[in-house]
């Protein structure tokens, strides 16, 4: 039953990614709360499960001719620093802080969202 559930987890994380948004945001959770992984494995998961997910995106945006590469240096080289460093203090922090810092980032998203939606709506 359980290999079913890591289906499902897996599958809707991949959805929403395709769709743009951080896949992450269903399957840390999910696989956490849902499924007691450790918060250190269910974000290296989400770090790998990113990756394929990150190719496809880049080769369908490629072929509608939506891909801008002006700049992309600029933007690579401090992002993979920035990951790398990242992840290493992440390794190192307690599970227990690591969860308070990703519900955290989720509040602080939920708010852009509702922020980004009531901006557009005064637009209109």
């Amino acid at each position: 039953m359980s290999f079913i559930l890591y289906l499902f987890a897996g599958f809707f994380a991949g959805l929403l990614g395709g769709m743009g948004m951080g896949g992450g945001t269903v399957l840390i959770p999910a696989l956490t709360i849902l499924l007691g992984v450790e918060q250190h494995i269910a974000q290296a998961t989400n770090l790998v499960a990113f990756l394929p997910m990150a190719v496809f995106s880049l080769k369908v945006h490629k072929e509608r001719g939506l891909l801008k590469t002006d700049g992309v240096l600029g933007v690579v080289i401090p992002a993979v620093i920035t990951s790398v460093l990242s992840g290493l203090l992440a390794a190192l922090l307690p599970a227990e802080v690591l969860k308070k810092l990703f519900g955290a980032f989720l509040i602080l998203l939920a708010v852009k969202g509702l922020l980004s939606v009531r901006l557009t709506a005064k637009k209109n």
